[in-house]
């Protein structure tokens, strides 16, 4: 069995609800934007529920103001037995301009059982004996 997925696209607005007192997109949305993206991407790749491991190196390349168009963009890069790596880059653009990078960062996901416990992803992990067969 192969995992299909090759990546997950999300698109939002900049409210001013998700913004700071400066008027652009508040870190903390930000991070939250971007493990939503993560989780998304990892659920379809392990067909099973995932629950975030970590997060490292989330890197706000630029302010994103009101009303910017946010196209999230995640990506699996690595797998394992039962976690995996997902890549996250994010790009703002505002009506009339071209898009430019601005957020970007990684998630360790672990697929889980319906206990809460680790969970093989089916077809990305093969034991030493069945490669030698």
């Amino acid at each position: 069995m192969t995992n299909q997925i090759e990546a997950v696209e999300l698109t939002e607005i900049v409210f001013p609800e998700h913004a700071n007192h400066y008027g652009t997109l508040f870190g903390g949305n930000a991070l939250m934007l971007m493990s939503k993206a993560a989780f998304l991407c990892a659920r379809a790749f392990a067909k099973s529920d995932v629950v975030m491991a970590r997060c490292g190196d989330a890197q706000f390349l630029a302010p994103v103001p009101v009303g910017n168009v946010l196209h999230l963009r995640g990506w699996i890069s690595r797998v394992g037995r039962s976690s995996l790596t997902v890549c996250v880059s994010g790009t703002a653009q505002q009506l009339g301009r071209e898009p430019r990078a601005v957020l970007r960062s990684w998630f360790e996901m672990v697929a889980v059982d319906g206990n809460g416990r680790p969970a093989r992803i089916p077809g990305a992990y093969l034991h030493r004996e069945k490669e030698e067969a």
